[in-house]
């Protein structure tokens, strides 16, 4: 009785948050990514791949959170026998610039798969220091790695894990990912609010990374919860609290 009088009230809050006029972070619930680009606000853009996006939060994002450690570890340890990694959703390259002063990354080729808008954005901040950067904006044209680094793609990816790894070159020995959103329940997709735009944003059925590593021939070697990172849909509050994870997963031998 208790847990259905808290789901009650929680979904009232949630309705008053959504009948409100003040922007919230999270707004709606959809079952898919294509039902909450169609629930967009009138005109405002859609997604990730709008120039008008790539600003966003630049900075922070160059930053090393508290967040970006067990990836950090991880790297330090696996970059010395390793050639190549793709940073696929890594922006205009702001995990490379971030962790460069953290780790030797002049050895190694880091090559960010991001959207055209992204993409265009980070060859153009170039800078000489960046030896080994460069992008692409399709994921085949990407030379087989031996890590596939996913920092912060997973919310915003249209498809699944499985579909990402299937377009590499090759399976790489490592997929390292970090800020996954998941949830006990079935896959929710809400809108997070960009101010200049909205993005569809998808908190995952907490099987869903595991099972599509088990899929592609993965161990899972770590993984993690950040706390700090957790949140709730403003309007769907009653739906709960996602737990924020992060992997390493190491292929296993044929």
């Amino acid at each position: 009785m208790r847990a259905r009088l808290k789901y009650a009230l929680l979904f009232l809050y949630g309705r008053l948050r959504a009948l409100r006029r003040e922007p919230v972070r999270f707004r709606g619930a959809f079952v898919s990514y294509e039902e909450a680009v169609a629930n967009v606000r009138p005109g405002l853009p859609a997604g990730y791949d709008h120039e008008i996006v790539t600003e966003i939060s630049r900075e922070v994002m160059q930053e090393v959170p508290l967040w970006d450690y067990p990836i950090l570890y991880w790297l330090g340890r696996l970059l010395p026998g390793a050639v190549r990694l793709v940073d696929a959703g890594g922006h205009i390259g702001v995990k490379y610039r971030a962790f460069k002063p953290l780790l030797d990354l002049d050895r190694i080729e880091w090559i960010v798969y991001d959207l055209p808008a992204q993409v265009k954005a980070g060859r153009l901040q170039v800078r000489p220091g960046d030896k080994t950067l460069s992008f692409v904006d399709r994921l085949e044209e990407a030379q087989a790695a031996d890590i596939l680094l996913v920092s912060g793609l997973m919310p915003y990816l249209d498809g699944s894990l499985v579909g990402l790894v299937r377009r590499l070159a090759a399976p790489p020995r490592y997929i390292l990912l970090n800020k996954v959103p998941t949830r006990d329940g079935p896959t929710v997709v809400t809108l997070e609010n960009f101010r200049v735009a909205e993005v569809p944003y998808q908190i995952r059925n907490v099987a869903e990374v595991p099972d599509a590593l088990e899929t592609l021939g993965y161990d899972i070697i770590d993984s993690w919860t950040i706390d700090s990172r957790a949140h709730r849909i403003d309007t769907h509050p009653q739906l709960g609290r996602c737990a924020m994870r992060g992997y390493v997963a190491r292929r296993r031998a044929a």
